[in-house]
């Protein structure tokens, strides 16, 4: 007779643990995910980004990445239905203005909308699922390859019209702000080592395949954060400030296979296979699947290079 109670009790709360566990479990939406989002904007296409994920048991939250400026949080996603959804966000970097408020819908699992800017203007968009990026176990490296020639810009581009990027000497100069500089060729999977020199106060940046920005800035004896020296911006924080003083020569080794990226800055591992959720403000393009190429940032500030060097993984 007790051992039949006891197995009752047992069993009731089983069930009531049950119940409990289905009560805290999160819902679904078919919106959830990540996004890589082509925007017409001010009569140009440009890259954008968006997270949707739910917090708790109702909220859907996320981040935007616009064009420039870093990752910016989502409150609340406000959803009607299975398929449509909208949410504001506050200007960033962006002339005086309203917020930027977003309309979307799941159309055969791709999402499209508007934007409204800052000054009223509204802005169409498209976006796809971003897609997963293989990550190799057992990797192999090619042959580096020296992408700066020390003697002119063959192999290089620049996205403006103003050419500021000049060589000198073995080292690749961009005296004032400019033109971004980008290689003619395109990259999936590789090491990079490269050699840098700012003034005080002055910003730069590496895109890996043109899209996840590595900053350069003068933060000499600043806290580690996301958007400083060594950071993946807007994204991934480096474990610590290797910065050295303006003025002084440093480097960067990075490894990026897939999403997932290794810095090294000036000898010191900040990041450590890390996974980049998105692009990064000021990509290239949002089109993750796809090789890109090494751009360096030209439109910030004076800076120098020397010893670029990119080492592929092999096929």
């Amino acid at each position: 007779m007790l051992s039949t109670k006891i197995h009752t009790l047992v069993f009731f709360f089983v069930l009531m643990f049950c119940f409990s566990f289905q009560g805290l479990s999160q819902k679904l939406s078919p919106i959830e995910g990540r996004w890589d989002l082509e925007m017409k904007f001010k009569g140009n296409t440009v890259p954008s980004w968006l997270e949707i994920r739910y917090s708790g048991h109702e909220t859907l939250v996320g981040r935007f990445v616009f064009a420039f400026g870093s990752a910016r949080p989502i409150a609340e996603i406000k959803i009607f239905g299975d398929d449509r959804f909208t949410f504001s966000i506050p200007r960033q970097w962006e002339p005086k203005g309203g917020h930027m408020i977003f309309h979307g819908q799941l159309e055969n699992d791709n999402i499209k909308g508007t934007m409204i800017y800052t000054d009223g203007s509204i802005s169409q968009w498209t976006g796809t699922r971003a897609p997963k990026l293989v990550y190799p176990e057992n990797v192999e490296w090619d042959k580096p390859i020296e992408l700066f020639n020390g003697r002119d810009l063959s192999g290089w581009h620049v996205d403006g019209e103003k050419n500021q990027w000049e060589a000198e000497n073995g080292i690749l100069v961009n005296p004032e702000s400019g033109s971004n500089l980008i290689t003619d060729q395109k990259f999936e999977d590789f090491k990079l080592h490269i050699e840098f020199q700012y003034p005080e106060g002055s910003n730069s940046g590496i895109y890996l395949r043109g899209r996840y920005e590595v900053q350069i800035e003068d933060n000499h004896g600043f806290v580690p954060m996301d958007i400083y020296f060594g950071g993946i911006y807007g994204f991934l924080e480096p474990n610590e400030n290797a910065a050295k003083p303006a003025g002084e020569w440093q480097t960067y080794d990075i490894t990026l296979i897939g999403r997932r990226v290794t810095v090294v800055a000036n000898g010191k591992t900040v990041i450590s296979d890390r996974t980049i959720p998105g692009i990064t403000g000021g990509a290239l393009d949002s089109k993750e699947g796809e090789p890109g190429p090494i751009m360096i940032q030209g439109d910030h500030g004076p800076i120098k290079f020397r010893n670029i060097i990119l080492t592929p993984l092999r096929d």
